[in-house]
């Protein structure tokens, strides 16, 4: 087996990486492969010196990649040439060398209070299993803050109405459980009858969300319909589930809730994937000092 078979197969097997990381991964190390096999006659890619990546950044800055895109590629390199050096297949680690491009800092992007109350209490869905499914969805983006390949993999078996929590499995397979109010708690069961009565019970081990044939969701539906409603009621430069997270996190934090709880409820890993929501909260400090200090 060669050495990216391996490595796939470790990150996929031992790491226990989503498939949508793992294909990312293969994806940027056969475009280094390819660059260092024709531009640098390279023949094997744990042959590549710092050199040759420096080279392989610089052609993709000059192609119009952005820095942002060059370091999560550079961050694929590392993990393979760690895995390289841990398993004695090469003596120097090349990345270690390497200088990654500045990336100017991209605050994430998020709706008022006043676009949600919108889009829940303004919006008409309609009365059929499309609009009681749709505005489901996005009030569970809200209540839950999670991400699009979560909702798309809930099953019926992890909310529990009794606890008022639910069971969400994140990246890495990490579980967490997350707390919902009134406001899911009443779409889901008005929702969880109308599925009923167009696809018989819900088992346990069944999808949530399906489509209106009763198949399991699948993301590019649930980005279409999270996009509408987004466009309907804000101006919010991306209109994507991602998008009510942030808006999740960030209403959290303007109302006082602790940052080490918001990455809980979030899933990060560390604080510091957390912190980008104080820097979306100063505009609403200066707001309120505004109104509020005497002599502002």
């Amino acid at each position: 087996m060669d050495r990216l078979k391996e490595f796939i197969v470790y990150i996929t097997t031992e790491k226990r990486f989503s498939p949508h990381t793992c294909m990312a991964y293969q994806s940027d190390l056969e475009q280094f492969k390819s660059f260092v096999e024709t531009e640098l006659s390279v023949s094997e890619l744990y042959q590549a010196s710092h050199k040759d990546i420096r080279a392989w950044i610089f052609y993709l800055l000059e192609k119009g990649d952005t820095p942002r895109s060059v370091n999560r590629k550079i961050s694929t390199l590392k993990t393979f040439f760690k895995f390289l050096l841990r398993n004695d297949y090469i003596e120097i680690n090349p990345v270690d060398k390497v200088i990654t491009p500045k990336q100017s800092k991209r605050l994430p992007s998020f709706m008022d209070e006043s676009e949600i109350y919108t889009m829940f209490n303004r919006i008409d869905f309609p009365d059929t299993f499309e609009g009681i499914r749709d505005k489901t969805i996005i009030e569970t983006f809200y209540a839950l803050g999670i991400r699009l390949s979560e909702l798309v993999n809930m099953n019926y078996e992890d909310i529990d109405f009794f606890n008022k929590n639910v069971k969400v499995l994140g990246k890495r397979n990490k579980e967490r459980i997350i707390p919902f109010g009134p406001h899911l708690e009443a779409c889901f069961k008005h929702y969880f009858l109308v599925y009923e009565n167009n696809f018989g019970c819900l088992q346990q081990n069944m999808p949530i969300f399906v489509t209106k044939k009763g198949r399991k969701i699948y993301s590019k539906l649930v980005y279409k319909i999270v996009h509408k409603h987004i466009e309907m009621v804000s101006n919010v430069q991306q209109k994507s589930p991602h998008v009510i997270r942030h808006t999740f996190a960030t209403h959290l934090l303007n109302q006082g809730a602790d940052l080490n709880a918001i990455k809980e409820l979030l899933g990060h890993s560390s604080l510091a994937a957390t912190q980008v929501y104080t820097h979306t909260s100063i505009g609403k400090l200066k707001e309120i000092y505004n109104q509020a200090h005497p002599r502002a």
